[in-house]
């Protein structure tokens, strides 16, 4: 699997950046997620079910980004995704110019959809537009209810929230109802979706929306 490693941002506007990014991804119909969420919330197992899911009807790809190691990136790759590793040498985020090397590594012009897993923190990665189609906060159920009130910006920027692990509802303090009304409250638009990638609830409408806003994308390109 190849590794690339990341020491700086490569331009310095990263809004302008992303912008075009974007559109030049837009021109190609090559719809890019960029997936957020802090360490642990189950975000590659999520992005494995959701390849293995989608693989038949999609060419996907994705980019692995850590500050260190490559564990994650050779579990995407055994799914038959084509996967980057991506260093960043001890960036908590990804911005527009990384994630453009990046894809420029990867190699991009036979796929329809690409995956960024971003950095595991709930900060960084809220404040740098990485040039995505569509921005996905991922929160498990161990993480607790309160993560709106603790990082807001990560909830008002994101375009869908992923709630993963809810097979262990039962086991933790965990109160839905109030965690969906902090959201909307910060963000009426986000689409909501509650998970399980062990047991595979809820993963039928993630994926249904993932449909949803790549035809949108390719129709608009």
């Amino acid at each position: 699997m190849k590794t690339i490693e990341l020491h700086k941002s490569v331009t310095a506007s990263n809004d302008k950046d992303a912008e075009e990014l974007r559109n030049e991804l837009r021109d190609k119909g090559i719809f890019l997620a960029n997936l957020m969420s802090s360490a642990g919330s189950g975000k590659t197992t999520l992005l494995s079910k959701t390849i293995l899911d989608l693989k038949e009807e999609y060419r996907i790809g994705v980019l692995e980004a850590d500050i260190e190691a490559d564990v994650d990136g050779k579990a995407i790759e055994a799914l038959g995704a084509k996967s980057i590793q991506v260093h960043t040498d001890g960036m908590c985020h990804m911005d527009a110019g990384m994630t453009r090397t990046s894809l420029e590594e990867l190699g991009i012009e036979d796929l329809d959809i690409i995956f960024l897993e971003n950095i595991g923190n709930l900060i960084c990665p809220a404040e740098y537009d990485t040039g995505a189609s569509k921005k996905v906060m991922i929160l498990s159920i161990p993480e607790g209810d309160d993560k709106p009130l603790k990082y807001p910006l990560m909830f008002q920027e994101s375009d869908a929230l992923v709630i993963t692990k809810i097979d262990t509802l039962e086991y933790f303090d965990f109160d839905m109802d109030k965690c969906i009304e902090r959201v909307k409250y910060l963000n009426p638009n986000i689409a909501i979706f509650k998970t399980s990638a062990k047991s595979g609830e809820g993963m039928q409408e993630w994926e249904d929306w993932i449909r949803k806003e790549v035809k949108e994308w390719k129709n608009h390109a």
